[in-house]
């Protein structure tokens, strides 16, 4: 019984170990600047709605960001490590392409995607 306790405590202790390096390892393979975008257009019978998501997956804060939505921008300050902010494009934007340029050479031109319908659930 005490040797199956010990296999126990070792198989725990070195998955527990393996996870914390993991984790460690995907912290420092982070770059310094960098930002994840999530535009979505989701078209309904009567309207469209539209959003999109920034997160700053970087290990620094990423600053000066402009949204380019086609016919208007917005500026955001700042985005701090692991924040996200969630923007609306205004009436009239170009739902096809949306382009954020930031401070630290960040340009990201990315286009909208759109979820897939399911039977029963709101537009389809």
């Amino acid at each position: 019984m005490k040797r199956l306790n010990l296999i126990v405590i070792c198989i725990a202790g070195f998955i527990s170990l393996s996870f914390l390096s993991y984790m460690i390892i995907q912290y420092y393979q982070r770059p310094d600047y960098s930002l994840e975008v999530d535009a979505m257009r989701e078209d309904q019978s009567l309207f469209t709605n539209s959003r999109i998501i920034l997160t700053n997956v970087g290990k620094q804060p990423v600053t000066h960001i402009v949204v380019d939505y086609g016919i208007k921008t917005e500026t955001i300050q700042t985005i701090n490590p692991g924040e996200k902010i969630s923007l609306s494009p205004p009436e009239g934007s170009n739902l096809n392409l949306v382009r954020i340029v930031a401070d630290n050479d960040i340009n990201i031109t990315t286009g909208y995607r759109t979820p897939i319908k399911m039977p029963g659930m709101m537009g389809s």
